[in-house]
């Protein structure tokens, strides 16, 4: 049997020791708004630790202004990525992530040679819908269980040291690029954080640290929920990563650009962002979320029909017939008809797309309108 299990990590406020150091500095400032950039990652390993799954990440953006000036090309990154504007990891979410992404491990049993039988342990998250099983469409070898409610300190697999390691890694690359880029500068760390460091930063010291996170780790965290699984003796390739030594390159690191920091302050902020919340908590921010985005919904519908109504239902359709146009003619005359299509479609779905639905809104009430007039 085939073992992988998943796990969300939340990182709030770009969630960094550096940031304890500047907030004082910035709070100062005139016009100040708090640094405030939250992400969502989901981890997924198998049991024997060879195979890491890519994993989700979900940003309050779709497409920063980073990977514009980078030029990112978002199916390339080692991220599956996705937004929304509370980072929230949503059903659809997550469904779509496991049959994008976990869905084709059938390709590494194929490789393997094994039976494809797999179990998918999971946390009771609203994320995680139970009814799950039924949405895996062709991936029905994979069968789904639960943990109980309020176990996942107890036995989940992930919150058994990896999601901690994968901190510590994360800091410690974090501090090294601080460092890369101030040292033999005057850069302070303020000037850092604002100019120097960005998702597209970030998505790479992730990456690195979900690298770091050895085999033995991962095997070693099966411990509790299977400890049958786990073999004692070590073998050419374990090789771990002390914690510790981590521990202490963060924190003589951080001391080389003059910041007081010692072990106990990495623990602080570690354990700051570790406190795992109950099925009770977060079944409640999963619907304070989900209201928060109807009421956020219907704010930006009435905004939007108050610049709606600037606009004249000839004027719209004068400027739709006109895209038909040139839709028209650029199918027809670029030479590659994938760029062509993408480009229309890309231009369809995120801006004219918007001029039909007002255009529709308004067909509907006037067919509301005169209704209520035939009946009166």
């Amino acid at each position: 049997m085939f073992l992988i299990v998943t796990k969300r990590v939340s990182s709030g406020k770009r969630w960094m020791l550096v940031r304890t150091y500047i907030k004082a500095e910035d709070n100062a400032l005139p016009s100040h708004k708090p640094m405030r950039d939250r992400l969502t990652l989901l981890f997924c390993a198998n049991a024997s630790g060879d195979l890491k799954i890519k994993p989700l990440l979900v940003y309050h953006s779709e497409t920063p202004q980073a990977f514009k000036k980078c030029k990112v090309q978002k199916s390339r990154l080692n991220v599956m990525w996705r937004s929304n504007n509370k980072t929230w990891v949503t059903s659809n979410l997550f469904t779509d992530w496991i049959n994008d992404v976990f869905g084709p491990v059938k390709k590494y049993f194929l490789e393997m040679n094994l039976p494809l039988h797999v179990l998918l342990v999971m946390d009771n998250a609203p994320a995680h819908p139970p009814d799950l099983q039924d949405d895996l469409e062709e991936f029905k070898f994979i069968k789904i269980q639960f943990l109980p409610p309020n176990t996942t300190p107890l036995l989940q697999p992930m919150d058994q040291q990896v999601i901690s390691n994968f901190k510590k890694l994360y800091t410690k690359a974090l501090f090294e690029r601080c460092f890369e880029v101030t040292e033999g500068t005057s850069l302070t760390l303020r000037v850092f954080w604002k100019y120097h460091f960005h998702i597209v930063v970030c998505l790479k010291i992730i990456e690195k640290a979900w690298e770091g996170v050895t085999k033995r780790t991962l095997t070693s965290a099966w411990k509790k929920l299977w400890p049958e699984s786990i073999v004692e003796c070590d073998f050419e390739g374990f090789a771990v990563v002390p914690v510790e030594p981590v521990v202490n390159k963060i924190v003589s690191l951080a001391k080389i650009m003059g910041l007081e920091v010692d072990n106990n302050d990495i623990d602080d902020l570690l354990e700051e962002h570790s406190q795992e919340l109950t099925t009770e908590e977060l079944m409640e921010l999963h619907c304070v979320s989900q209201q928060e985005v109807v009421e956020e919904s219907f704010s930006e519908e009435e905004e939007e029909e108050v610049t709606a109504k600037q606009q004249s239902s000839g004027a719209i359709r004068e400027m739709l017939k006109a895209w038909e146009t040139v839709a028209t003619y650029i199918e027809k005359h670029q030479p590659n008809n994938a760029v062509a299509m993408h480009a229309t479609n890309f231009f369809d779905d995120n801006a004219v797309s918007h001029f039909h639905q007002i255009l529709n809104r308004r067909q509907k009430q006037m067919s509301l309108d005169s209704f209520l007039v035939k009946k009166n």
